[in-house]
């Protein structure tokens, strides 16, 4: 089975804001980083349970998984929730930040 990927208002913010911040000090990283991350998130369409439960899945009202994308301390998250036919990327987040509390989930 084929999954559809989409992202989420909150997902499309957040590459955004990382690939701006990483553009500033390194332009050319900054479009390789976008690319693999995009490649990353294709790999969903296939397999995607394959993934582990996200560490802080209890927080949220259905099943999030997460996909790990980028090496050494460049490292990111990305949160996704499987719906029907469809993958949803709920959030990409560096692996430096905090768990995401019950406060700060969106139900988008």
């Amino acid at each position: 089975m084929v999954f559809q990927v989409r992202t989420t208002k909150t997902a499309d913010a957040q590459i955004e804001s990382a690939y701006l911040w990483l553009k500033e000090y390194n332009p050319a990283y900054a479009d390789q980083w976008f690319r693999g991350l995009m490649n990353a998130i294709a790999t969903l369409q296939e397999k995607p349970r394959r993934c582990a439960l996200a560490v802080e899945h209890e927080v949220f009202s259905e099943e999030v998984r997460q996909l790990l994308y980028g090496k050494s301390k460049n490292i990111y998250r990305i949160l996704f929730t499987i719906r029907d036919d469809t993958v949803y990327i709920l959030y990409v987040r560096h692996s430096s930040q905090a768990l995401l509390t019950s406060d700060e989930v969106d139900e988008e």
